[in-house]
Parts: C-alpha cells; sequence; structure tokens
C-alpha cells in the first residue's frame, strides 16, 4: 500500500543481486529488475531476503534466453543488472519490446520526456547494419533506424539516469553501452566527445553512416555515481551530437560459489525424505554464507572447488522412518546427530570414509550395527553413540 514500509534483497543463485524498497512507492507503478546472468547449470534460482521490514512478494518471473555471442563481458563470476534502456527517436510507445526484439528485452522511449525543442528526432528508412560476424548486442533494425540529436545552436546533451532508492550511488558501478549509426543520408560532418561523469571515454567519435557502432570500453565498470554520461560536439563538427540507444547496467559480483552438486542433491532428498520443515531450508545449502541451512557446517576452504557439507546435525527435529542412505553419500560429511528423534528400523550398511561422529541416540533403532561401521568404531576412527535394541 502506498506509504507503507517494505524492503527486501534479491539474490540470483547465491550472489546478493540488489535491493527492492517499496517505501512510500505508488502502488499503481510497476518496478521490475531485470539481470543478465549465466546459468550454473540446468537449474537458475531467485531467493527474496527478508530484511526485516515488510513482505517479501513477485508478482510474475520471467527467463528470456541470449545467445552465448551476447554481452561477452557477462560470465561465470561476472552478473549485469539493468540500470536503464533506451531507444531514442520518434517512439509510439513508452515500451519498445518483442515483437521489434526478439529477445523481449525493453526499451524506454526517451522521445517521450525530450520531444520539444531544442530536441530534434531524426529516421531512416535505410538498412542499418552490424559489421558481418558482429553480434554482441543485436539492437533490432527498427531502434536503429532512428535517433535523437539538438539543433544546429547547440553542442552537447547529458543522458542523466536517476540512481533512485534502491542503490547505494557511493559504490555503484556502471557499464554504459552507446549505441550510434548516422542516418542522415548525405554526408554530414557530426563528431563528438563521450564522457562518463568527468571521465573522457571516446574522444573525437563519429557515426558511421547506416552501419551501428556499439561502444563501451570492453565491459569496463565506471565509478559514476551520479549516472551521468555527456556528448559534447568537437571544435571541428558542424552538426551536434546523435546517438539511436542508449544501455546501462550496474555489475552484480558473482563470488559466492553454490554448493558441491552431489551436496545438494543428497540434502534435498533428505528434507524430502523426513518431510523437513524449516524455514531457511530453501535455495542453496551453504551459500551465501549468512543463509546457509540452519543445522549445517560447511566447508568453505579454497581445497575445494564449491563448498562442501562436513556436519549435519538434525538431533530433535522430530525425524521419523527409517535411515536414509543419502546421508552416507554426502562423501565429505565428518559429523552426523541425528540423537532425540523417533528413527525406526535397522541400521543400513554405510560406506563412511569420512565420517568421524555418528550419533543415533534416543531413537527406536534396532538389529545389529552393520560390520563396516562397527570396524571403525573399534579401531577408533570413529565415535559411535547409539542404542540399537535387538
Amino acid at each position: 500500500m502506498s506509504g507503507s514500509l517494505s524492503r527486501f534483497g534479491l539474490h540470483i543463485g547465491v550472489n546478493f543481486w540488489e535491493a527492492v524498497n517499496l517505501t512510500n512507492w505508488d502502488p499503481s507503478s510497476t518496478i521490475w529488475k531485470e539481470v543478465l546472468t549465466v546459468a550454473p547449470g540446468n537449474n537458475l534460482s531467485v531467493c527474496l531476503i527478508n530484511f526485516g521490514t515488510g513482505t517479501l512478494f513477485v508478482s510474475s518471473l520471467e527467463l528470456r534466453p541470449l545467445q552465448d555471442v551476447m554481452y561477452p563481458f557477462v560470465n561465470s563470476s561476472v552478473s549485469i543488472s539493468y540500470f536503464r534502456r533506451i531507444r531514442f527517436g520518434q517512439a509510439t510507445d513508452f515500451i519498445t519490446r518483442y515483437p521489434l526484439d526478439p529477445y523481449d528485452r525493453f526499451w524506454e522511449g526517451w522521445s517521450f520526456s525530450y520531444n520539444t525543442y531544442p530536441w530534434m528526432t531524426l529516421n531512416t528508412s535505410s538498412p542499418v547494419r552490424r559489421l558481418p560476424g558482429d553480434n554482441t548486442f543485436q539492437v533490432p533494425e527498427g531502434i536503429l533506424q532512428q535517433a535523437s540529436t539538438l539543433d544546429t545552436n547547440y553542442s552537447f546533451f547529458e543522458i542523466n539516469v536517476a540512481v533512485g532508492p534502491n542503490l547505494d550511488p557511493t559504490n555503484l558501478q556502471l557499464l554504459p553501452i552507446f549505441h550510434f549509426a548516422e542516418v542522415v543520408d548525405n554526408n554530414p560532418n557530426r563528431s563528438f566527445n563521450i564522457y562518463s561523469g568527468d571521465e573522457m571515454l571516446f574522444p573525437d567519435f563519429s557515426p558511421s553512416r547506416s552501419q551501428v557502432d556499439s561502444m563501451h570500453q570492453n565491459g569496463r565498470f565506471l565509478h559514476n555515481p551520479a549516472a551521468s554520461f555527456l556528448l559534447n560536439k568537437t571544435n571541428n563538427s558542424v552538426l551536434p551530437p546523435l546517438i539511436n540507444a542508449f544501455e546501462l547496467y550496474s555489475l552484480v559480483r558473482m563470488d559466492n560459489l553454490t554448493t558441491d552438486s552431489n551436496d545438494v542433491k543428497y540434502m534435498k532428498e533428505v528434507k524430502k525424505h523426513y518431510s523437513v520443515a524449516r524455514i531457511n531450508w530453501n535455495g542453496d545449502p551453504c551459500s551465501p554464507r549468512e543463509y546457509s541451512w540452519e543445522g549445517l557446517t560447511c566447508d568453505y576452504s579454497k581445497s575445494n572447488p564449491n563448498p562442501r557439507i562436513v556436519a549435519v546435525n538434525l538431533s530433535t527435529s522430530r525425524l521419523k522412518g527409517g535411515l536414509t542412505i543419502s546421508f552416507m553419500n554426502m562423501v565429505s560429511l565428518e559429523t552426523l546427530d541425528l540423537s532425540h528423534n523417533n528413527l525406526t528400523g535397522g541400521i543400513p550398511e554405510y560406506e563412511m570414509k569420512s565420517m568421524k561422529v555418528f550419533d543415533l541416540s534416543y531413537n527406536q533403532l534396532d538389529g545389529p550395527i552393520p560390520h563396516s561401521i562397527l570396524q571403525r568404531y573399534q579401531a577408533g576412527l570413529l565415535d559411535l553413540r547409539a542404542e540399537v535394541h535387538n
């Protein structure tokens, strides 16, 4: 509701993506968040994290596949979060998406804000092409055939993008991508400098005629707290700057690693087998660390390419039924505490190569202790705690 307090975090996989701040937000407005990321496997999780202020919710969640060659600076350790994506020139809709853009990217119409003097719109019906083999961004041709510029009495314009309430501008790292194509049919004299804040990115740039130039600094992220970009006519240019489209993204670090896939599989089997209903047993078991599953101890040492589960404590968890083999399939598991539950049946024959502590006390187990477990116990390699009824 308007005036309500609601803040929560978004994670893409196991890494923090962005905060959502709906405090005093107009309920008739829509907030959309978008991230370009590489899926780590066949599954990709999006998590909402409660900051303790308000209710978590999402109205819709959509996935769009991109070609592998697109946005080449996105990789397993770097994702990018949507900041703005703008089409210039004359646009009949505030948002342009599919079918003009086959990837259904949202392009906001700049002309809705800047459609009066000294702004001028340009367009062409001639094809605007990419260089052969350049599939990096694939901006729709219908967008590239439109451009915005200024009356010739003006020499520069700024693209100012509000940071908004959800981001910390002091730590923001931005990646701007400028898309230019000269759409004037004669041979115009047009050159300009491109700035990010006070830093010059591209000096003396001239757009190619009927061909797109997508300008970025090889995926370099910039410190620009004001999110302000300037296009300024050079001294030898007759015409002011022109622009067709603009994309702006912020850095999402993918430093956290997901739990070893086998450990994830076996813990999900345990969760299902015993119908464990702990609130935080969702998402990745070990990562991020501050949201690891209750009762788990994980090994984050660099000797493992991914975190491994080394201890599981499900003591006094109202577990019922037999012992599941899933625990013993976790090859890094050293401590397993299943005491004070209502486990029944026998103890399966387990290979316990890494297990050091195995606590089954205060259950209703029966039958003999398997020979392999007994051997490790007698050799002093295993601390076994069990009362088994024969």
